[in-house]
């Protein structure tokens, strides 16, 4: 799915050049991780799938099928596509932070990349910020995932004394319920005591 939603700006494109009365054009590109997604064409006609990057299709009208496929370059994609590909949204930035066992203390290592978040969110003028937390698997659940909270909330609280607005933020545990490194019950992996700062 979230695949898919990366050509939406592109797709909101061929909306309008179809409302306009011309042939539109349908291309598949890459999310910003490279990955590349699956999509139908379909209309009364018939089909075609896009599933590699770059990838196009032609479509006349509702009833006659979509052309044959076809691959654009970069250079074909930026000149036809360069309003559309402008007005996306930047891709969303992803800190993670550690914290000490047991504990709502960030590590050494973790306070040292604060300044980044800080600047990353300023530069953005970012107003959608979610803050996770999480624990390992030491101890109850119910404690770890109040525990997972409390490191979320005291990031939030670093963040709006740094001049960030509170109300832009979202704050939520995961508690041991979502590990960085998959373990056993009971076991204290360093990875997984951590937060995890989505700034959009």
């Amino acid at each position: 799915m979230k695949r898919i939603m990366n050509i939406l700006a592109i797709l909101g494109l061929v909306l309008f050049l179809a409302g306009c009365g011309a042939r539109s054009m349908v291309i598949l590109i890459p999310d910003p991780d490279g990955n590349v997604g699956q999509l139908v064409v379909a209309n009364e006609g018939g089909q075609q799938i896009l599933n590699q990057a770059n990838q196009s299709v032609k479509v006349t009208d509702s009833k006659t099928a979509p052309g044959k496929v076809s691959t654009l370059s970069a250079e074909e994609i930026q000149s036809t596509f360069s309003d559309a590909l402008a007005a996306q949204p930047l891709p969303p930035v992803t800190f993670i932070l550690y914290f000490l066992q047991d504990s709502n203390e960030l590590t050494d290592e973790s306070k040292a990349v604060l300044p980044q978040i800080f600047q990353t969110i300023r530069e953005r003028g970012s107003a959608d910020i979610v803050i996770s937390g999480h624990t390992d698997t030491v101890g109850e659940k119910e404690y770890n995932y109040k525990l997972a909270l409390d490191r979320a909330q005291v990031t939030s609280e670093i963040l709006v004394a740094s001049g960030s607005v509170r109300a832009h933020i979202s704050v939520t545990s995961h508690g041991e319920g979502n590990p960085l490194i998959k373990t056993a019950d009971e076991i204290a992996e360093p990875k997984n005591r951590r937060v995890e700062v989505v700034i959009k």
